[in-house]
């Protein structure tokens, strides 16, 4: 079957592998589609960072690259290993996409996402959805219906870091949450909250961005700190108090500034980017008006809520999707795409 391959820095190339063995415990998945994620463009651009380089195989999955790519991904089951009787062949799917240890507990309350050596499928081994097909074990299989088209359901696992994120915050219906960033996770954490009855002022400085944040519907406000001053623009709409939660998205420094001076006190900031540098915070504000700052990763038992709010009509994922492409053309309608032109691209998938 073909596969994107990450080889090193630069170098992914599009090859002819064996199909994956269904083993016991496993489904066989017929990939229809696949996100590219900024994770995967860091990887291109300055990996290897979650792949095992070549020759340092990861300690669970026993694997290092060239590794097969991709997970965010939705398919359709074409086969189930012994064991698997909750499942069937024709049924749509999505996947959680982890590489955890088996001794690991993945039920309710246990912070699985958090388990030593912890990486992704289509990062750290086992397969990725930038490939014909795949073979996942059932824990992270999760069915969905037919209410969602395939290709919308390839940003179900982007949507589910948005839905951790919102359970990190403790954010409810009626509260007004600052957002820092309309990127894909800034934009679909939104289309989270919003789906929950909280208001969103989304700040963002690129005009194609904003143009997404408006035409999606994600946002009740959108403010460009270009144009305006965010911080008195937000207690105007707040009545002087200030956002009750505020999500960091960017991994700019003065965005996370300006969520600190937004925020009301005891009120909640969340980090979700992923940031490559340090970062400085006002300690002083933080400790005078006693916010709470706190990270998010990922998610953890997050993905049947995030699939019941596209299910139940409150998030329409269609917006989101910016291009669909072929496997052939991933580096140079994908990859090249995101890295020269990334604001007006929110979302590419890729149709393996």
């Amino acid at each position: 079957m073909k596969a994107a391959r990450f080889y090193d820095r630069g170098d992914i190339r599009i090859e002819d592998i064996p199909e994956p063995t269904i083993e016991a415990g496993t489904v066989g998945i017929n990939v229809a589609w696949c996100g590219i994620c900024g994770t995967d463009l860091h990887e291109f651009m300055d990996g290897p960072i979650f792949i095992p380089p070549c020759g340092h195989p990861h300690p669970i999955s026993g694997e290092s690259a060239p590794i097969t790519m991709g997970h965010e991904f939705s398919g359709v089951v074409y086969a189930v290993g012994e064991g698997v009787d909750d499942i069937k062949v024709g049924q749509h799917v999505v996947v959680e996409p982890y590489i955890i240890a088996d001794d690991v507990p993945t039920g309710p309350g246990e912070n699985y996402h958090l388990s030593k050596n912890m990486n992704f499928i289509g990062l750290g081994g086992r397969g990725g959805g930038l490939a014909e097909k795949i073979a996942v074990k059932r824990r992270w299989v999760h069915p969905i219906s037919n209410k969602i088209p395939l290709d919308q359901a390839a940003l179900i696992e982007p949507l589910a870091v948005g839905y951790h994120a919102y359970v990190r915050s403790g954010a409810k219906a009626g509260d007004v949450a600052l957002v820092g960033g309309a990127g894909p996770i800034g934009l679909l954490l939104s289309a989270v909250l919003k789906a929950k009855g909280v208001t969103v002022i989304i700040t963002e400085l690129s005009a194609k961005r904003k143009e997404k944040a408006k035409e999606s519907g994600v946002a009740d406000y959108i403010l460009d700190p270009s144009q305006v001053n965010v911080t008195e623009e937000v207690m105007k709409i707040t009545g002087d108090k200030g956002a009750d939660v505020s999500f960091e998205c960017t991994s700019v420094n003065k965005v996370l500034d300006t969520l600190v001076d937004s925020t009301k006190p005891t009120g909640v900031i969340v980090i979700v980017s992923i940031w490559s540098h340090p970062a400085t915070i006002s300690v002083h504000s933080v400790v005078m008006k006693e916010l709470d700052v706190r990270g998010t990763i990922a998610y953890v038992n997050n993905h049947e809520e995030t699939i019941k709010l596209v299910e139940d009509g409150k998030i329409n994922l269609e917006p989101f999707i910016t291009q669909r492409i072929q496997l052939d053309d991933l580096v140079s309608q994908g990859f090249e795409t995101l890295i020269h032109n990334n604001e007006s691209a929110v979302k590419i998938i890729v149709q393996p």
